[in-house]
């Protein structure tokens, strides 16, 4: 059977992309607190560095890494 969804606009794919920022980081901090909870734990960067965090609350650097370069959005970058 085909599907007969319509294919969405241009105004609700741009609708989506602005949805898509707060969608994702609610996904990811529910991923983070069940990881928590389950007594594993898990990875998070902060202040150019990345840290092991546990269930206890403990943190254990594990890395140095770059810090973050601000974008704004809709900035094109192109690669070459």
């Amino acid at each position: 059977m085909p599907n007969s969804t319509p294919a969405p606009d241009e105004r609700q794919i741009e609708q989506l992309e602005r949805d898509f920022a707060a969608a994702s980081g609610m996904a990811f901090a529910k991923a983070y607190d069940q990881a928590i909870q389950a007594g594993l734990s898990v990875l998070v960067s902060k202040n150019g560095a990345i840290y092991e965090v546990f269930p206890d609350g403990r943190r254990e650097l594990v890395k140095k890494i770059a810090p973050p370069i601000p974008t704004q959005p809709g900035l094109k970058i192109k690669f070459q």
